[in-house]
């Protein structure tokens, strides 16, 4: 969920940040108060598309960032992942405008194209309004939902796996038919090959082995010199080892002692080294007597290590590269060399696999016909909930095209909307308010609530046109929604703000011709006054007070 979000110098906000909770977050204020400067902001880091006309006058750079927690086996978690990107369950995303410069994005530090900022973004926020961060306005999206409801997300996972084991058994077909016109000198070049790579017998652990040997002996001289220099004045030498001198030392204390026992404890210190040296010492004349200085065994490893080196240049691949090649080429020209029997196989293969994936979509594509109904009528009684009678919601299943296939089955999935009686059904995304947008999707949002994949949840513009008893049901909508997922709601409506588990307030300040925008968290006294602000306008009688009272009280009985 969205915990932090930090502005600079962005629209009229110098300077901004907002701590967000769980549940619903109500964001009021007065009307060009500057209610939508933190969902516009908020797009920005997630993603969308830069607009230097944002950056703050006077300022000559905009930033915003949003820092979020994630749950381990999250989308957005498993997106940080496969990108090398993630962190311990907390993930931050910035942007940052420049007048003069082309627009930069961040995760976790770390510079990204902007591309990748909205593939995140997609995962952890859905902007319901007017923005493109709108997840339902996409047909994947709409599929997936579907899929959801149905319970058929894992089914539609083995299909994918299915879906991409027979295209890669076409695509090996494809190749082998390809190859085949030019068999006979791909059949001679490959032959060569083979042969040359398996004539070395190299394997990856061979590598690291040869240059740690060549090392040794192409270096023995030195080795065998320093060893034994080094023997010699640990322990070899009579008069000045360091062995012979720790003794006489220890020996002269150990006299010494009789007169100040503390010396008897640094003396056994020495000792201690003494014993120490003595090992040193045994090992190196262990090393001296071990060490094999063979001039024809560096001769035949500087060969080898040429071979190899010079086959790798050949392929133009790394040594470490070579036996994965070999093995790929041995492939290939087993394929080519049994052509016939390959192909056959492989058509066997492909004829099967193709059975199993047909088999695996038509339970799909029943799952989907089966619940599709019920989801469009449930979402549809929601909709008369929310002050759009007559309106209508409908899932479209439609079959692809004969002989097309997909990862996700057999079929496109749709969702369609009437907003007006005798209006014919439209998609999503030509739907004509934002207000109307926001309150189908809350509605979809509802039905689907416990199966969301996406943590955070941003409605703007889902009271506009509403009142009275509809604008409560909103309000009681996006509280229950809140006990599922994060919610924040821009609202001009007390019935709205007063069913918030938090509430802030953005206010305006005109200072000279500076203008600047300030959201705070409001509580207590503060949020009454708020919400009778909203009920009374300008004038705030003793009455709007209880009657703010009123409804915060029964919106937490």
């Amino acid at each position: 969920m969205l915990t932090d979000l930090h502005i600079r110098d962005f629209a009229i906000v110098k300077t901004l940040e907002i701590a967000l909770a769980d549940g619903l977050t109500v964001v009021t204020g007065e009307t060009g108060a500057g209610k939508s400067i933190m969902i516009d902001a908020l797009a920005l880091a997630l993603g969308e598309r830069a607009d230097v006309g944002v950056i703050r006058h006077g300022a000559n750079r905009a930033e915003v960032s949003a820092s979020f927690t994630l749950k381990p086996d999250s989308d957005a978690a498993r997106w940080l992942k496969a990108q090398e990107l993630f962190e311990d369950r907390e993930c931050v995303l910035r942007r940052v405008l420049e007048t003069d410069k082309p627009s930069k994005g961040y995760i976790n530090g770390r510079p990204v194209p902007i591309q990748q900022l909205r593939e995140l973004g997609e995962l952890l926020v859905d902007i319901h309004g007017q923005h493109e961060h709108q997840s339902l306005l996409k047909r994947d999206a709409q599929r997936q939902t579907l899929d959801d409801y149905a319970g058929l997300s894992q089914k539609v996972e083995a299909l994918a796996g299915l879906y991409r084991a027979m295209r890669e058994i076409e695509e090996r077909l494809s190749t082998l038919r390809r190859e085949s016109a030019d068999r006979t000198a791909r059949l001679e070049l490959l032959r060569y090959q083979v042969n040359e790579l398996e004539v070395l017998k190299l394997t990856v652990e061979e590598i690291p082995a040869l240059e740690e040997e060549h090392a040794r002996l192409a270096h023995g001289a030195q080795l065998l010199e320093g060893t034994q220099a080094v023997a010699q004045a640990i322990y070899d030498d009579d008069e000045q080892s360091v062995a012979g001198n720790i003794g006489r030392a220890m020996a002269r204390l150990e006299a010494l002692s009789q007169y100040d026992a503390r010396l008897g404890a640094i003396a056994a210190l020495l000792n201690e080294a003494s014993i120490q040296i003595d090992e040193a010492a045994s090992q190196l004349h262990q090393y001296l007597d071990d060490l094999e200085l063979d001039p024809s065994r560096l001769a035949w490893l500087e060969e080898r290590i040429g071979s190899i080196d010079a086959l790798a240049r050949k392929h133009r691949v790394t040594p470490q590269e070579l036996p994965a090649l070999s093995v790929r080429l041995r492939t290939e020209l087993d394929d080519i060399e049994h052509f016939d029997t390959n192909v056959a196989k492989l058509e066997v293969q492909l004829a099967d696999a193709r059975k199993q994936y047909l088999a695996a979509a038509g339970e799909i594509t029943k799952g989907r016909e089966r619940v599709s109904k019920k989801l469009a009528e449930t979402v549809t009684a929601r909709m008369q909930e929310l002050g759009m009678p007559g309106g209508r919601f409908e899932v479209l299943v439609t079959p692809l095209p004969d002989g097309e296939l997909s990862a996700h089955g057999l079929e496109r999935v749709e969702f369609v909307v009437s907003a007006n009686p005798g209006q014919p059904p439209k998609p999503l995304a030509k739907v004509a308010s934002g207000g109307e947008l926001s309150r189908i999707s809350l509605a979809l949002q509802v039905v689907t609530a416990a199966l969301g994949r996406i943590p955070t949840l941003i409605f703007d513009e889902v009271d506009v046109g509403v009142g009275g008893r509809v604008a409560e049901i909103v309000g009681q909508k996006l509280r229950t929604l809140g006990d599922n997922r994060q919610v924040l709601v821009i609202t001009h409506l007390a019935q709205v703000a007063a069913l918030g588990h938090a509430h802030l307030a953005v206010i305006k300040h005109t200072t000279g011709k500076t203008t600047t925008t300030e959201i705070q968290p409001l509580s207590g006294t503060d949020r009454v006054k708020e919400i009778a602000r909203m009920i009374g306008g300008i004038e705030i009688s003793k009455q709007t007070l209880a009657h703010a009272e009123d409804m915060l009280a029964r919106a937490t009985a």
